[in-house]
């Protein structure tokens, strides 16, 4: 595993709702990231808690990512160290329920 995916796997891990993203919570700076926070939000989840990594500021986490999870685009949201997906998934999960049940542990 190299250093940023060593990295990628550390908050993955250790925190329980990531967030990588371009931008963070407060400054979003691409549409779809915005959306992200947004569904979160929806979600009754504190901006506060929600741990994000801007990809924009370190290109190995930005690469890294995109091959740890497998999936090619930002943002991608990962709930208690298991990948949820993009805001095109999470948005469909939100209509659903299903997202609000995997955040609060009721899935």
């Amino acid at each position: 595993m190299s250093d940023a995916q060593t990295r990628i796997d550390q908050l993955v891990k250790s925190n329980d709702i990531v967030l990588f993203m371009k931008g963070n919570a407060s400054f979003p700076m691409c549409g779809f990231s915005g959306r992200a926070i947004q569904i979160l939000k929806a979600c009754g989840v504190e901006p506060k808690t929600i741990q994000t990594v801007n990809v924009l500021e370190d290109d190995g986490i930005r690469q890294g990512i995109k091959e740890y999870s497998n999936w090619p685009t930002i943002p991608q949201l990962y709930v208690k160290g298991e990948f949820i997906g993009g805001s095109d998934i999470m948005m469909e999960m939100y209509e659903s329920g299903e997202l609000q049940q995997v955040i609060t542990g009721q899935a």
